[in-house]
């Protein structure tokens, strides 16, 4: 039999498969793999999350849409907790997050080696372009469109697409 403390808590996890990022909406916080864990006391509860990179300024928006999304749900007391250790990686994201980001054009982490390029001195990542799958790419900067993605082009088909780096 089913104790009311797990239909509550199984209730928690499904608002958070919800909740999603504000600067990637096709992945939700769980998809991403910042949700360290949830403890339910009575009518309290703590969400324990991990930022992508400390100083990320989504953290304060995704906090804040746990807290309504659960306070909503009938808690009375909501807090959530920010922790960076152990830093967050991109092995704790999801493989459904992966395959979201790379249907939405953004190329997921790569754990592929990589190899050093003599004439620039720098590791040229194999990364998969989102658009037509070619490893013909290069990065084009560091920083994409938000810190934890890096802008990329595609020789294959010459798009430009966001690369999710690996941490």
């Amino acid at each position: 039999m089913v104790n009311s403390a797990t239909i509550q808590e199984q209730k928690v996890w499904d608002v958070l498969a919800n909740i999603t990022d504000p600067e990637i909406p096709v992945l939700s916080i769980l998809d991403l793999g910042i949700v360290r864990k949830v403890n339910i006391y009575n009518n309290s509860i703590t969400v324990t999350i991990t930022p992508t990179y400390s100083g990320c300024p989504a953290m304060d928006v995704i906090g804040s849409s746990i807290k309504m999304e659960l306070l909503a749900l009938g808690f009375i007391k909501v807090e959530v907790a920010s922790v960076l250790s152990p830093a967050w990686t991109t092995d704790w994201m999801s493989k459904a997050g992966k395959e979201k980001l790379k249907a939405y054009g953004i190329a997921p982490p790569s754990n592929k080696p990589q190899v050093c390029s003599l004439e620039l001195f720098a590791p040229n990542e194999a990364i998969q372009c989102p658009q037509c799958n070619s490893y013909h790419t290069h990065r084009i900067s560091e920083f994409g469109s938000t810190a934890c993605k890096a802008l990329y082009k595609c020789d294959a088909c010459k798009e430009v697409f966001d690369y999710f780096k690996c941490y």
